[in-house]
């Protein structure tokens, strides 16, 4: 079982990676919890989702603790998720904008310059993709080729250009 929580500004598009991670998942065939947290946060404040994945049926996906991956995009979920990731969990924070240095000895820490690749690659709103190649990068979780397919299932027809834009944004967070 894996456990990880999304978190970062209202807009960042947490939610939409929490979803197409457990879509990857799904697609591979594993058994998925995603729990979005509303409110406040979509006017900017913290927004985060929790996301379990196992091979068997998942009893409680409501009391996310021990958290093995804690993928955040700004500094107040640094804060505010820290203490809630297991010793010898990860950390994949976003570089661009998580500037403090993460203190905490006993997990792993990947840093991810997302914003500034999405930047570079044209659209802001990619660097949740870019999230999700550190994402990748940290865990053996799935395959560039399952996240391919997920991402023409997503994208084909709402916008087709957004498959490429959003893959090259993955590979770079890689």
């Amino acid at each position: 079982m894996t456990k990880i929580i999304f978190a970062g500004f209202g807009g960042q598009g947490i939610m939409t990676l929490g979803q197409i991670v457990a879509r990857i998942a799904m697609r591979q065939g594993k058994q998925v919890a995603w729990m979005p947290s509303y409110g406040a946060e979509m006017r900017g404040g913290t927004a985060n989702c929790s996301l379990v994945i196992s091979d068997l049926p998942i009893g409680n996906p409501y009391v996310i603790s021990d958290i093995d991956i804690l993928c955040t995009l700004n500094t107040p979920s640094v804060d505010k998720f820290l203490s809630r990731v297991r010793s010898g969990g990860v950390v994949v924070c976003n570089r661009s904008i998580v500037t403090e240095e993460i203190v905490r000895d006993d997990v792993e820490v990947i840093s991810v310059d997302a914003t500034n690749i999405a930047v570079k690659l044209g659209n802001v709103k990619v660097q949740n993709m870019a999230m999700l190649g550190g994402l990748m990068r940290a865990a053996d979780l799935f395959s560039l080729d399952t996240v391919k397919q997920v991402f023409q299932e997503v994208f084909q027809d709402k916008n087709p250009g957004l498959i490429s834009l959003n893959f090259a944004a993955v590979e770079a967070g890689m």
